[in-house]
């Protein structure tokens, strides 16, 4: 049987690493990010483990290339079965009377922006039984995390709005809520946090997967 494909922007480290590694065995990979270094060791783990990718060194927030990847993606498997997203602009900490203008500009572009875009551009892909996967963070609201939380929370409002409008439809939004992980993110969040407790990236993404249940407790494709 042919492979089912999975898009996953934001795949070159953390939690979309963690996905794509664990979603590899079971779909074809269209790894999303910026960093062309990092996709490229993904996409080593990837086929050591028996699977392929596509690798796409893109930045989400130019509408024009999503466009174009959308349509690629549509010519050559006509669907996207799996959609998660995991890119997001973690701006420094800052008091919110002291954000630094370009950082808000960059987070509100790519947390915000390049989301609504990227819904109206893959939806048709996922036609009428895909899954999209967004990951909601506690942290809006607190302080210093202004231009994060901010944006994070303003993208989870905007997936909480697809996903009841698709409430009674085959295909599925899910908003779910990852444990603190060991990612470099949290690492500028959070420096000289014990990292021990801290779940590991891909632990976490079968943990989600069993959640939706997209995968079953012995990791196949359900």
């Amino acid at each position: 049987m042919e492979k089912k494909i999975a898009l996953i922007t934001g795949a070159s480290r953390g939690l979309g690493a963690g996905l794509a590694e664990a979603l590899c065995n079971t779909h074809h990979i269209v790894a999303v990010a910026r960093t062309t270094g990092a996709l490229e060791e993904l996409d080593d783990r990837i086929q050591a483990k028996g699977g392929n990718a596509t690798l796409a060194p893109m930045d989400i927030a130019k509408a024009d290339a999503m466009a174009q990847l959308c349509r690629s993606i549509y010519d050559r498997w006509g669907k996207v079965d799996i959609w998660a997203h995991c890119a997001i602009h973690a701006a420094p900490l800052s008091p919110a009377d002291h954000i630094d203008a370009k950082d808000w500009d960059k987070s509100v572009s790519i947390n915000v922006a390049a989301s609504g875009t990227l819904i109206a551009f893959v939806a048709p892909l996922l036609g009428e039984n895909g899954t999209a996967l967004f990951f909601d963070d506690p942290h809006a609201g607190e302080k210093f995390f202004g231009a994060y939380g901010a944006t994070k929370a303003a993208q989870i409002a905007l997936a909480k709005s697809w996903a009841a409008e698709k409430a009674k439809s085959k295909t599925q939004v899910h908003i779910l809520t990852p444990q603190p992980m060991a990612t470099a993110t949290r690492a500028r969040f959070f420096p000289g946090e014990d990292r021990v407790p801290l779940a590991a990236p891909r632990d976490e993404a079968l943990r989600l997967l069993q959640i939706t249940e997209l995968r079953d407790v012995r990791g196949e494709d359900k």
